[in-house]
């Protein structure tokens, strides 16, 4: 998501600096980055569904925060005039706010990025050892369930009664 709403800032302001001076490009950034997660958000408001409230008005930050950042670096890329404040202390703590607002939107994206890798992780190797390891003889899988989240595998068979040695040999090869 943070390099969509990067990518689509660097888009949108080079469209806007060129010399055609186009607002398609912009238009289309603010499109597709801005307003699904918007809109998203005023669902989960008006429903009353919190999770998703607050997910997607996360991720409108991250994509408003992240454009603006974009557009930042290629102005002063292309070495756009800008407006220095009166004073240089005021300045600096201006350019350090940026850098913690940025900073305060990106480290909880890369801790959801990381939790949510690992979760993909950990439902593609559980579904491999149901596959490969979780058979019984005279005995069918009935269902699975498998919760990332908190790292659980619950299996239901059905046919004969599996013993206690079966489900701990099973359980022993969990760690491979």
């Amino acid at each position: 998501d943070v390099l969509i709403a990067l990518f689509g800032g660097f888009a949108g302001i080079i469209a806007t600096s060129s010399k055609q001076k186009g607002n398609v490009i912009p238009g289309v950034a603010i499109a597709t980055a801005l307003m699904p997660p918007l809109c998203t958000a005023g669902y989960g408001l008006a429903t009353l569904q919190f999770g998703f409230f607050f997910g997607a008005f996360y991720l409108f930050i991250i994509n408003t925060v992240f454009i603006a950042l974009a557009t930042f670096i290629i102005v002063r890329f292309l070495h756009f005039p800008y407006k220095h404040l009166q004073n240089k202390r005021a300045d600096k703590m201006a350019q350090r706010i940026v850098w913690i607002v940025v900073l305060l939107t990106l480290l909880p994206s890369l801790y959801f990025g990381y939790d949510m890798v690992e979760q993909n992780k950990f439902t593609k190797n559980a579904n491999s050892f149901i596959a490969y390891e979780a058979h019984f003889t005279n005995d069918y899988l009935l269902n699975k369930k498998i919760d990332a989240k908190d790292k659980m595998i619950t299996l239901v068979f059905g046919g004969k009664e599996i013993t206690q040695e079966e489900i701990q040999l099973l359980k022993s090869q969990l760690k491979k």
